[in-house]
């Protein structure tokens, strides 16, 4: 094995560059380690990790490049390196619009940028309050796609923006569509009347989605950051979200997602939702309906089921609670078709709020699971390299993106593990979702084609039967192309479910649920 550092002085990226380009490297036959970062502490501290050199790590600084694979040999570090120059390359030459400019600094941007109103944030943690502290003093809203930001630091911005009536999405806001323009991860949805308030990234794009599928629209969907609702921040930009969609002439239905928030400020949330005077529909996974019911809002039993109250609501109809699900389990084999100890769901997942969904879904029907999104101690995963029985895994959560992009961008990390489940013989079934829309990889079905061939395969090799069940989160509109998605799936043998609730069910179904569970 064989290593080589290279540091380009005085050359920023954004964090998504970076990480697209470090998948690339990965992928090629022979390397086992690539890190393309910004040389801040963390980055060298990973690199020496993985054991690159401390000396030769020492040489970087925070404002330089840091180039550095590891490979099986001197040809293939040739054609690793080759391979990140041609990348930035393509990077600086692509075709940019007559109005396009670049700036190496925020205050230069600022400066010249007078019209601007939105400041988007994808640099190092680190540095990242610096750069929106600069933007909210401008005036300018700001989404930062940078996480690893001090909570202390994410309070105070809040706070500022709160204050000059801005808004602060983020850190870790991934996903945001602001009058009809996505930001981050985002799907091609249509107009319409109903507007998101979301502190979940894939849970806005699942409902968004699913509104789009079912004919409705939205005017916007604000992403506030995963920690907003945590009782370190207090939900001041799920708030301040609410306040300026009961405010917009456009918005007719106010829809809030959100993963389980502390209680002290769901009771905070609930309370201005008390007040509004447009519809609401609250989906806050393993939330209490009572207590949403009684400040005269409406349920989401499900993110589906979310969307389709939104729907029904903006189309003057009261909604009513909808356990309709399209199961893709009906032809499936007896039991006799299974070996014995073949039990297992094995949930592979790129979106974090669909593997919680999953987790909540599962265990309202019965079944014990571990999941590394679980707050509930007994539902932990002890070590998420190594399943054990039932076990759902969001493959985006940090120990498995340090140094690696995430899988929405690189789906290789799920791929492999996909391989690595069908070949265990707890095994019955997979459960995978796949996300499409900007800002994701650009085939991730194409991507995912292989391993699930190779997933199968394994399973045959060994005189097993694998079923594989997917849940494709997208629309018509987006540039992967829907339908031509699910049908590449099909024709693979995947059983592929219209949301994700049903894909959850499925696999329940095919591990031996005999009832269907409304949530």
């Amino acid at each position: 094995m064989v290593s080589r550092i290279e540091i380009q002085r005085n050359a920023y990226y954004d964090s998504v560059t970076l990480m697209s380009i470090a998948g690339r490297v990965l992928k090629m036959d022979g390397v086992s380690e690539a890190i393309v970062s910004m040389g801040t502490a963390m980055n060298k501290e990973l690199a020496e990790d993985v054991g690159f050199s401390k000396e030769e790590l020492a040489e970087a600084s925070e404002n330089d490049l840091l180039l550095a694979v590891k490979a099986q040999e001197e040809t293939i570090l040739d054609d690793a390196f080759a391979e990140i120059h041609a990348a930035f390359n393509e990077k600086s030459s692509q075709k940019k619009s007559q109005t396009e400019r670049r700036y190496s600094l925020t205050k230069e941007a600022l400066a010249a940028e007078a019209e601007a109103n939105l400041a988007l944030i994808s640099v190092q943690g680190e540095f990242a309050a610096r750069e929106a502290e600069m933007a909210l003093d401008k005036g300018l809203h700001v989404m930062m796609f940078s996480d690893n930001v001090d909570v202390e630091d994410e309070k105070r911005l809040k706070e500022k923006a709160v204050d000059q009536n801005l808004f602060m999405m983020g850190p870790d806001c991934g996903t945001a569509m602001i009058q009809g323009t996505g930001l981050g991860f985002a799907n091609a949805v249509r107009p319409g009347s109903i507007g998101l308030v979301a502190a979940s990234g894939t849970g806005l794009q699942e409902v968004a989605a699913q509104i789009d599928r079912i004919g409705g629209g939205i005017t916007h969907g604000i992403g506030t950051g995963g920690r907003d609702l945590s009782s370190d921040i207090g939900g001041l930009m799920m708030k301040q979200g609410i306040r300026a969609l009961e405010a917009d002439e456009m918005t007719e239905v106010i829809v809030l997602v959100s993963k389980p928030p502390a209680k002290e400020v769901e009771e905070d949330i609930l309370s201005q939702v008390k007040q509004l005077k447009k519809p609401v529909v609250i989906s806050f996974i393993d939330g209490d309906k009572t207590n949403v019911h009684q400040v005269g809002a409406y349920f989401g039993e499900n993110l589906t089921d979310t969307a389709r109250k939104a729907v029904a609501l903006s189309q003057g109809k009261q909604p009513e609670d909808d356990d309709a699900f399209d199961l893709q389990a009906e032809d499936l084999p007896d039991e006799n078709h299974w070996q014995a100890g073949q039990t297992d769901i094995r949930g592979l997942f790129c979106g974090g709020t669909l593997c919680s969904e999953a987790l909540s879904v599962l265990r309202n029907a019965g079944f014990a699971v571990k999941s590394n999104v679980a707050k509930r101690q007994k539902e932990q995963v002890a070590d998420v390299s190594v399943s054990r029985g039932h076990t759902l895994l969001d493959l985006g959560e940090d120990e498995f993106t340090v140094g690696r992009p995430h899988p929405m961008i690189d789906p290789q990390v799920r791929n492999d593990r996909m391989v690595a489940e069908a070949a265990d013989p707890a095994t019955r079934v997979v459960l995978l979702d796949v996300e499409l829309g900007y800002g994701s990889h650009e085939d991730p079905v194409g991507a995912a084609l292989p391993s699930i061939e190779a997933a199968q395969r394994a399973a045959q090799d060994n005189g097993r039967r694998l079923e594989i069940v997917a849940y494709v989160l997208g629309t018509d509109q987006d540039p992967q192309q829907l339908q031509s998605s699910e049908k590449r799936l099909r024709d693979a043998g995947v059983r592929v479910a219209e949301n994700n609730v049903s894909a959850v069910l499925t696999a329940a179904r095919i591990a031996g649920m005999k009832e269907v569970s409304k949530r």
